[in-house]
């Protein structure tokens, strides 16, 4: 018997204008992958943020991210160049967003396929500084590594360029120093790019110059002249400069646009980085996976920009951080420091503003006139520190940067501003963007420390947020209500509500916007506040709460509070309120023990019909519905119909939970399409009223789980990232993990092993209700098996079959007593395979999918005088199910009974569909052990499937080349790559097609079209 799914709960998601509100909404967990509790929803905002500061942080970030299209650009021009064509790239790019880097990685790259590179570096000295500077620098490297011969006798005049020349000793017969030459700027010109092609002949040649911003005038002539008067060659001229730099009047500026006019230049602008370049930024810069978040912090101060991403990584604890790290900013000020005193003053205004200000905003704030506030917005624009947004307002190039402007703010300065801000926007609300007043005002009244208008407006903001259901935004306000409680004497009479009804509005937000433990916390404090003599009701629905927390969090079952709330309930008054809070609150335990908690959930849902409530709305219906064992669907009929009463009421929250449990049960019923479709509709729905990252979180799994079982690996891994970018709270965000983990186990993937270490680690948690715990436990049976580590191997068999209680979960306890099954045949354990035996026969077999499995674990462990047979039933019966995995691996299982009944053409049949299966889901391992019984038993080619589905974009390209007749070595000037590293691409994919040589390669790779479009195949 199952435990059940529920749905609904004691009062509505939305709090009442008035009154805080009611505790214990939503939907609590259910025996799907991924139902969430009822009495916490949320949004992908979140109060309590990861820290960075406990761990060690790499200086810089060695890894290039984001920069694929840059890249591509660069091989493209370097090819055209390897071909003869001269060609140059300028790279333009603001401080900070990794030039340097990507030129570092193309450099590399270049020189693995064996092109010299030689880079040069401008110097910050202005028009008047060193002349020719990059190239002397480059020369440098080339006297240091050929000798002054390379200059074939030229010594005296490259001496312009490099004066140590003048010092080299003379070839026999020739004067002792070379002189200095006056001839002709354009005769040196002339003879530097002579000197390059020379080296060009000898290699291709990389010529980096960075930092053209600053080059001096002689510099910019010599790479136009390199440009322009570019002879035949293998040279490829790369520049690097600062589009912030390029202020009206900078001399770099025309000189572009004269490139631009110039052939073969090409223009790369390097933008900022999305949310997930910044992600991985840090998981380099930690060497662990950052939690969400902190990446959404760190993103949104620094917009995307590297150097900045790891100046706060490296600045210890970025989260939060009152300030900034003394280097960085120093930086950021260096501009600001250069404007005119009245351009930095209205800018400090603007800091205290916000990223973003209104021109009339800012004109009623400053009280300058006109002329005077445009001269200085002018200043600060050409200064590239404001720029104008298409809406015609401002906007701090860099969020930084307005963050390092405010914090010089004087202390008086400071409240001053800020009070002048709240006042302009309370007198002119129009002045900021469209519901934005509240908060922009709440904000300003706290940084004036005005105390009581802060405590005011906050909670007016926090109101006006919870209607926008921006739950983070709200639950940040009612901390800052809770804060200024204790500040304002009559607080109480300014708010008109009691210290008790602040602390529930403020846990009501908590939870909403996913920060349980904090929720927990001012949980205990209301129920340490509440006279339960005078509200029972009111102390119940605290304690509900409590008891849903402690078990989200995985920090117990919460029993001992569930029990209490539904005494207090059962003894209070009367009426709607009370029955559903008795509904809510029974479910709960019906979770955690599936036998007296069904008991009283009959009671409570017949005491509910005998009071005439529409018992559909009640989450006790589904609970008990799911343990009825004359239920075919385990009420899913009943579910639609709560499902369709939720949209005629437009009760969206409400709505959302049905179709968490809708696609739970389509799932369990083996409708797989349905149940992705289903969770996809519940993912829109979440995002509309902002509780994507509770309940959308689970719909998101549910959708990502409905996919795997399909066989759309590549969606379902997308659907879990989306997942993980919400970091769901406490445990759940276990679901989505543990999906992640396996796919990329079954894919033979890399950071399989980081994945399934992260949700191993959920095991260690006080507790885990068992739809969690289970499928943990079989991702540790199965990863123990790809590893062949024997011993953990037994330690995780033993630990599935402790589970007490298996048999009232079927939908989990078969994939475990599967994996279970396939261990203890690993072990070659007759003892450990029949207590498998023996406990399977205890759990129900109800469905598809589990008749399947149960097929399975008995072909596996219990197989009979007739093991072929057995097989032949369980492949029969994944095909009934329609899971490609299960039944790519049902039929190599089958495979190697038919090789060991003599049977060989049923063993090519089965090896060459699971080989067409692994193709299709990128399941490498699979398509290994499929190759090897083929070799094992003698079938050449069998395992192949379509053989190019085992091959990876990379092996496609290599393939390609090997087929028109070029060697190794020519593979890996063609494609970037070492000659090593192409006679490895070489050696696999004659493995993976299953040929002896090249040759035989090339002639399969041309029979079975692998080198067309890969979509024709």
């Amino acid at each position: 018997m199952t435990v059940p799914a529920v749905i609904g709960g004691p009062a509505a998601a939305s709090p009442a204008p008035d009154r805080p509100a009611a505790l214990g909404v939503g939907v609590p967990a259910a025996p799907g992958g991924g139902s969430p509790d009822p009495a916490i929803v949320g949004d992908p905002g979140r109060a309590d943020r990861g820290m960075l500061g406990a761990v060690t942080v790499r200086a810089a970030s060695t890894v290039l991210v984001g920069r694929q299209r840059e890249l591509a650009v660069l091989r493209d021009a370097l090819a055209r160049a390897r071909a003869g064509e001269p060609t140059t790239v300028l790279v333009g790019g603001e401080a900070g967003v990794g030039k340097t880097r990507l030129l570092e990685e193309f450099c590399r790259l270049a020189a693995e396929a064996g092109v010299r590179p030689l880079v040069g570096q401008c110097l910050e000295l202005g028009e008047a500084g060193l002349p020719f500077a990059p190239f002397a620098a480059a020369l440098r490297t080339v006297l240091r590594c050929d000798g002054p011969q390379v200059f074939a006798g030229y010594e005296g005049d490259f001496a312009r360029l490099l004066p140590e020349l003048t010092r080299v000793p003379a070839a026999a017969g020739a004067p002792a120093g070379a002189p200095l030459s006056d001839a002709p700027r354009g005769y040196l010109f002339d003879l530097v790019a002579d000197l390059f092609q020379r080296l060009a002949d000898e290699r291709p040649l990389l010529l980096v110059i960075e930092d053209l911003h600053w080059a001096d005038r002689s510099t910019r002539d010599l790479i136009g002249f390199l440009v322009r008067a570019a002879r035949p060659g293998r040279l490829l001229l790369v520049s690097t400069y600062r589009t912030d730099e390029l202020q009206r009047g900078h001399p770099l500026r025309p000189f572009l646009a004269e490139l631009d006019r110039a052939r073969a230049v090409d223009r790369v602008e390097l933008g900022r980085l999305d949310r997930d370049g910044t992600g991985a930024i840090l998981a380099d810069l930690l060497g662990a996976e950052p939690a969400a978040r902190a990446v959404d912090d760190i993103h949104d101060r620094t917009q995307g920009n590297p150097f900045f991403i790891e100046e706060l990584a490296a600045a210890g604890d970025p989260i939060g951080c009152a300030t900034l790290p003394d280097t960085l900013r120093d930086l950021l000020l260096a501009r600001v420091d250069r404007l005119p005193e009245p351009a930095q003053r209205v800018l400090r205004i603007a800091a205290a503003g916000g990223t973003r200000f209104a021109h009339q905003l800012l004109a009623e704030v400053a009280g300058l006139p006109d002329p005077e506030l445009e001269d200085a917005l002018r200043a600060a624009v050409a200064a590239q520190l404001v720029v104008v947004d298409p809406d015609g307002d401002y906007e701090f190039r860099h969020a930084l940067v307005r963050e390092a402007v405010h914090d010089e703010l004087l202390p008086g300065e400071h409240a001053r501003l800020h009070a002048r801000f709240a006042a302009a926007i309370e007198a002119q609300p129009h002045l900021v963007a469209a519901g934005r007043a509240p908060a922009e005002i709440a904000h300003h009244w706290h940084a004036a420390h005005d105390h009581p208008r802060a405590l005011v407006t906050a909670r007016a903001a926090a109101r006006a947020a919870a209607e926008r259901y921006a739950y983070a935004e709200q639950s940040r306000l009612m901390e800052r209500v809770l804060e200024l409680w204790e500040l304002v004497p009559d607080a109480g009479r300014l708010l008109d509500m009691d210290h008790l009804a602040v602390l529930e509005e403020t846990l009501t937000a908590a939870a909403t916007a996913g920060d349980y433990q904090r929720a927990l916390t001012l949980t205990r404090a209301a129920a340490a506040e509440v006279d339960t003599a005078a509200e029972p009701l009111r102390a119940a629905r605290l304690l509900d709460r409590w008891g849903r927390m402690v078990s989200m969090l995985g920090k117990g079952d919460g029993a001992a509070e569930l029990r209490e709330a539904y005494r207090l309930a059962s003894e209070g008054p009367d009426g709607p309120e009370r029955m559903e809070l008795l509904a809510a609150t029974a479910s709960q335990l019906a979770r955690i023990d599936p036998v007296d908690g069904v008991r009283i959930a009959t009671e409570v849902l017949a005491a509910a019909e005998a009071a005439g409530m529409d018992a559909a709305r009640l989450p006790i219906q589904m609970a008990v519905l799911a343990h009825r064992k004359d239920s075919a669907e385990l009420g899913l009929a009943e579910i639609r119909r709560a499902e369709a009463s939720a949209r005629a009421a437009g009760d969206v929250p409400t709505l959302v939970s049905a179709l968490v449990y809708i696609s739970d049960l389509l799932f369990e019923l083996g409708r797989y399409e349905e149940s992705a479709q289903a969770a996809a509709d519940g993912v829109t729905e979440a995002r509309r009223v902002g509780i994507s990252r509770s309940t959308g979180a689970y719909l998101l799994s549910n959708r990502a789980e409905a996919l795997v079982a399909l066989g759309r690996w590549a969606e379902a891994d997308r659907v879990c990232a989306d997942a993980a970018r919400l970091d769901p709270p406490g445990v759940a965000g276990l679901h989505w993990l543990q999906l992640r983990a396996g796919l990329r186990l079954a894919q033979g993937a890399r950071g399989a092993d980081e994945a399934i270490g992260r949700a191993l680690s959920f095991l260690t948690r006080p507790y885990l209700h068992p739809h969690m715990r289970l499928p943990v436990d079989e991702l540790r049976v199965e990863a123990a098996l790809a590893v062949d580590d024997r011993f953990e191997l037994r330690r995780a068999v033993e630990a599935a079959l402790a589970v007490d209680s298996l048999p009232f979960y079927p939908r989990y306890a078969w994939p475990l007593l599967a994996a279970a099954a396939r261990g203890a045949r690993h072990l070659d354990d007759m003892a450990l395979a029949a207590r498998v035996a023996a406990l399977a026969a205890t759990v129900p077999v109800r469905f598809p999918p589990e008749r399947a499995y149960a097929a399975q674990v008995t072909a596996t462990v219990a197989p009979g005088p007739d093991p072929l047979a057995a097989w032949r039933t369980a492949v029969a019966a994944w095909r009934v199910d329609g899971q490609p995995y299960p039944l790519g691996r049902a039929l190599l299982s089958l495979a190697e009974a038919a090789a060991a009944a003599g049977e060989r053409s049923e063993v090519a049949e089965a090896v060459q569909e699971v080989a067409a299966i692994a193709g299709q889901l990128g399941a490498a391992p699979l398509a290994e052990q499929a190759a090897t019984l083929a070799r094992r038993v003698g079938l050449r080619g069998a395992a192949r499937g379509r053989p190019g589905d085992l091959l990876t974009e990379r092996e496609r390209e290599v393939l390609r080349l090997v087929a028109e007749g070029h060697s190794n070595s020519r593979i890996a000037e063609r494609l970037f790559i070492s000659p090593k590293t192409a006679s490895v691409h070489v050696s696999r994919i004659i493995a993976k097609l299953d040929v002896a040589n090249r040759v035989e390669a090339a002639a399969l790779a041309h029979r079975l079209n692998l080198l067309g479009d890969p979509a024709a195949r």
